[in-house]
């Protein structure tokens, strides 16, 4: 069974430095609604395909990295020109992503277990 390294970061340059010092290595990356003191997300549909999402690292097949991303609170995440929707071309959360390739799961698609599985598992 393969194994994963999981990394938890908050904002856009702790996900930048999380891919920096894993470089070379297959990242998959997990956005989500920032989590307040009690762990809840402000991001109900986040707070849905969590689970859905931590199920499926099951089916990964190589050593990989899974970077849990909170992306900040709901303000921030409505602006249009935050470095989330600039730079990574994100425009919902949850997001699921292989990091430099097309495969990613928006919204609802990460409810889907089925692409979820599919997107760990494809190499």
């Amino acid at each position: 069974m393969a194994t994963f390294q999981e990394v938890s970061v908050s904002g856009f340059e702790e996900f930048n430095q999380a891919v920096k010092d894993h470089n070379g290595k297959t990242i998959f990356a997990y956005f989500s609604g920032s989590k307040d003191a009690e762990g809840k997300s402000w991001c109900p549909d986040c707070v849905q395909a969590e689970p859905v999402v931590r199920e499926g690292l099951k089916y990964v097949n190589e050593e990989c990295v899974f970077i849990y991303c909170q992306v900040g609170d709901r303000s921030y995440w409505k602006d249009p020109n935050n470095d989330f929707r600039q730079k990574l071309k994100l425009t919902a959360v949850p997001t699921l992503l292989k990091y430099g390739t097309p495969q990613k799961l928006v919204e609802s698609e990460c409810l889907q277990a089925n692409l979820v599985e599919m997107i760990f598992s494809e190499d």
